[in-house]
């Protein structure tokens, strides 16, 4: 007798369909299982022995083979333990195999026939849906399930349940597409910093064309503060943003749903974290923090602490917005389309440029520290901006009432509007779409010609200087790009390499 159920493996944030062949045959009685499966998925024939008695059915005494197809994709995990042991119950004619042939399956069994949770399953059920069929997990997974919407996803919490639904005697109900609650995020009020007029200013631009931020200064002046108000600033996210936040989180077995769901992620590693859990891997490959802030933010502080080479493989997934984590069994994609918010001290000491503190660092010292950060990655910051050292008249006696994230966010969550009108972020403005958006009139371009060659900006540095100048244009409700723009963007790269070598080299020196 042959059996076939429908489920699904997980491969990165994607859930290739995976068929389960069960046959019954003559012979010794054996199990054995076949295409590919890891430890994990040959161990299952024992927790499948084991909820099958203790739910009261027969565990037929013939040879019997599991075929995991297709068979050169790695499958891993208890998922396929539910759709196993469907299979065997069918193939020895316990249950009717008509109910099957639309429905896909995905859970772990305990000995005693309970479905444990898994990961993965938000992608494994817009998958199921994308191919017309209905799928059933396990009830800890029914929240996750419910952010897709429809009626198509089943949820329930032992084995018996679901052979009662398959043989009509009790029909389970579709789970309740969740209809979460939008709410403002739960962040720190920009109005709780005084002074910064400048980092403000850059905080809200940078929120509003995605564009990467490096904030530098000594320690006190209110970075990490600053970076922090970033999350309350930020519109929410659209459906398909959000899902693709919650499918990288399902994959990393982190929680999923909540009203908060559509809030952009904000990730902060500490700065002794490795490469792997910075961009993901391991032997079998997980989501690193990148993906993780996925459509969000990764906060760096104390950014040249981190060792060099941990950096320098952000470069690649910061200009394509994905990891590809090669090994030997298989490629996996995930997607890292994130804003980098970094923060760092100007020296070791941390006290270079202060007014009232002498610096200790020799200038070897000073060097050795900010190369740290190797040009190519500076380059790929968009706004470079420092947070000075705020006077007691100013944090004592603040005056008028700094602006809300509420007011701000109103502000960004215009130009986020404009940004999908053209149908991609300022920060992502590239090839036609940038000649399309980004025009300047021959006097700015002859300013930005100079600023190249006094400053030494890269072709790179000047992509990114015209897309800030796209977002100021765009908070300030204009159409096109005016020289003010222009310069304004060129007053926010403080660290391009000949500047910061020769302090008499700034944009003051640019002929305007």
């Amino acid at each position: 007798m042959l059996a076939t159920i429908h489920t699904r493996a997980r491969l990165g944030v994607s859930a290739p369909p995976v068929t389960v062949e069960v046959h019954l045959s003559s012979g010794l009685p054996a199990l054995s299982i076949v295409g590919l499966p890891e430890t994990a998925v040959r161990e299952s024939k024992d927790r499948v022995r084991s909820a099958l008695l203790n739910a009261g059915f027969e565990f037929p005494a013939r040879r019997i083979t599991i075929n995991l197809a297709p068979a050169d994709l790695p499958k891993e995990g208890g998922r396929f333990d539910l759709a196993i042991a469907l299979g065997i119950l069918v193939a020895s004619e316990q249950l009717p195999p008509d109910t099957l042939h639309h429905l896909e399956c995905l859970g772990e069994l305990a000995l005693d026939g309970t479905l444990r949770p898994v990961r993965g399953v938000l992608p494994a059920v817009i998958a199921a849906q994308d191919a017309g069929r209905r799928i059933l997990v396990p009830s800890d997974n029914a929240a996750e399930a419910s952010l897709a919407s429809g009626d198509d996803v089943l949820a329930t919490d032992h084995l018996l349940r679901v052979c009662e639904h398959l043989a009509g005697i009790s029909k389970l109900s579709p789970v309740q597409p969740m209809e979460p609650a939008d709410r403002p995020p739960e962040a720190p009020d920009l109005a709780d910093v005084r002074g910064q007029h400048v980092p403000r200013r850059a905080l809200e631009i940078a929120a509003a064309g995605g564009h990467n931020l490096l904030l530098f200064g000594p320690p006190g002046t209110g970075k990490s503060m600053l970076a922090s108000r970033i999350p309350g600033i930020l519109p929410p996210l659209d459906d398909r943003q959000a899902l693709e936040v919650a499918s990288v989180r399902s994959v990393a077995g982190l929680p999923v749903g909540g009203d908060g769901w559509r809030q952009p992620p904000y990730r902060s590693p500490h700065h002794t974290a490795s490469a792997v859990a910075l961009v993901g891997g391991g032997s079998s490959p997980r989501p690193g923090e990148i993906s993780l802030a996925h459509n969000g933010v990764l906060f760096l502080d104390e950014l040249p602490e981190f060792d060099r080479k941990v950096l320098e493989v952000l470069r690649e997934p910061m200009e394509s917005g994905e990891i590809v984590i090669s090994r030997a069994a298989s490629q996996v994609t995930y997607p890292a389309r994130f804003q980098v918010v970094a923060a760092m001290n100007p020296c070791p000491c941390g006290y270079l440029g202060h007014p009232t503190i002498d610096c200790q660092c020799s200038p070897v010292q000073v060097s050795r520290y900010q190369a740290r950060l190797s040009g190519p990655l500076l380059d790929r910051f968009d706004l470079h901006v420092e947070v000075p050292v705020q006077g007691g008249d100013v944090l004592l006696h603040p005056g008028k009432p700094a602006e809300s994230s509420e007011q701000v966010r109103a502000r960004v969550e215009k130009v986020r509007q404009h940004s999908r009108e053209r149908g991609v972020a300022n920060a992502g403005l590239s090839g036609r779409a940038l000649d399309e958006y980004c025009v300047v009139d021959d006097g700015s371009k002859a300013m930005l010609v100079s600023a190249m060659e006094r400053l030494g900006l890269s072709a790179r540095a000047l992509h990114r200087i015209l897309r800030v100048a796209r977002t100021i244009a765009d908070l300030d409700g204009q159409a096109e790009i005016g020289r003010q723009h222009l310069v304004e963007a060129l007053g926010y790269r403080k660290l391009d390499r000949k500047a910061a070598r020769n302090p008499t080299n700034s944009t003051a020196s640019v002929k305007l």
